[in-house]
């Protein structure tokens, strides 16, 4: 059974739906950090086949923007603000 038809049957079951329901009712009550940590975990658990190159590319990418922050070469921007300027669009 493939991936979207294991999708399709699970989401028709009672039993499950009412589980995966708790679950999310559950996590929606951890504090944001949790919550981001939980989804975090939960992305990379789809990812079963990783490709190296890739990944040595942004772990370059990521320590090249430390390093852009921890010099002060780039202006942080916090998160309500950002999050106001895309409601606003």
């Amino acid at each position: 059974m493939g991936g979207s038809e294991r999708a399709r049957r699970l989401s028709y079951n009672p039993v499950v739906k009412r589980n995966l329901d708790e679950l999310l009712k559950e996590a929606l009550k951890l504090p944001p950090e949790a919550r981001a940590a939980l989804a975090g975990s939960l992305i990379d658990s789809l990812d079963t086949k990783v490709d190296d190159d890739v990944e040595a590319a942004w772990d370059a990418e990521i320590a090249r923007r430390i390093r852009d922050v921890d010099a002060g070469k780039v202006a942080l921007i916090p998160w309500s603000e950002v999050r106001l300027r895309l409601i606003g669009q």
